[in-house]
């Protein structure tokens, strides 16, 4: 099967920087978009940022010129750079990822959540 691991949440200040990784393993032939979504207390999960196959990028316009989403093929691997974060980033960040398993099987697979919290 495969797996999302996500890492990099975690407390900073109003301001600060944190970078989100996720790892995708297992049973992969090809990764196509890769994407972090957020979900706050009592919202809706929301997109934040996707990155394709070919490395476009889109990004929800409340983060936009402050995330950076980012891909490294060879390890399956997306990142998500967060600066000057604000406490309405406050969420836990999930990764997403569009992957064909084999010739017949192409899914979507989430990671399990990281904590992001922005609070002085």
């Amino acid at each position: 099967q495969v797996q999302l691991v996500e890492s990099g949440g975690g407390l900073v200040q109003p301001g600060g920087s944190l970078r989100l990784s996720c790892a995708a393993s297992g049973s992969i032939l090809v990764t196509y978009a890769m994407g972090w979504y957020r979900q706050a207390p009592g919202k809706q999960r929301e997109l934040v940022a996707v990155i394709t196959s070919g490395v476009s990028t889109n990004y929800a316009d409340s983060v936009e010129g402050r995330f950076t989403i980012s891909r490294d093929n060879a390890k399956n691997t997306v990142y998500l750079q967060m600066n000057s974060l604000k406490p309405e980033d406050t969420a836990v960040y999930y990764c997403n990822a569009d992957i064909r398993v084999n010739l017949v099987r192409r899914a979507e697979f989430w990671g399990q959540g990281t904590q992001v919290t922005v609070s002085s």
